[in-house]
């Protein structure tokens, strides 16, 4: 059967990522894990390579070592929430020991890049009254880490809700 999935590649914390991924999701554990024999390169008993499983979603990942791939932004997981206490729980779950950067990315601490968006960013975003939409897209631009209140309250500050 085919099937796709991302593989990741990590310098050498693919079984640590794998654990803090799956402490951090719902629906998720670790799988599969390859360690290196002593009769190839690499460090006998150190994994090699593996599977684990994030909100229901198979993941592969390689310990390839980092002078071959490193992660950009040009690649991101994004995570639609339902509202605030979801965005909280993933930004300060993902971004513990990563860097924060702007409208909802952040880069956690193996470099892999997410967005935390709440869904309500999206309908505020493509409101059809065009100086609520621009309003929200511009309280947006400000944020690093996405506020509903504060989004909601700048397309407020536009004008009111349409029916």
């Amino acid at each position: 059967m085919t099937s796709i999935s991302p593989c990741l590649w990590f310098d050498d914390q693919l079984e640590e990522a794998a654990t803090f991924y799956t402490s951090i999701f719902p629906r998720s554990s670790v799988g599969r894990l390859s360690r290196y024999p002593a009769t190839t390169p690499g460090e006998p008993g150190a994994v090699m390579a593996g599977e684990f499983t994030i909100d229901g979603t198979r993941f592969q990942g390689i310990n390839g070592g980092p002078e071959h791939a490193h992660f950009t932004e040009a690649v991101s997981f994004s995570i639609t929430c339902r509202d605030q206490s979801e965005v909280d729980y993933y930004w300060h779950s993902l971004a513990d020991g990563g860097r924060e950067s702007v409208c909802g990315w952040l880069k956690d601490r193996f470099g892999l890049s997410w967005q935390v968006v709440p869904a309500r960013l999206y309908e505020l975003v493509s409101d059809p009254d065009a100086a609520r939409a621009s309003a929200a897209t511009q309280a947006m631009l400000t944020m690093t880490r996405i506020v509903v209140a504060e989004l909601e309250a700048a397309a407020d500050a536009a004008g009111p809700p349409t029916a």
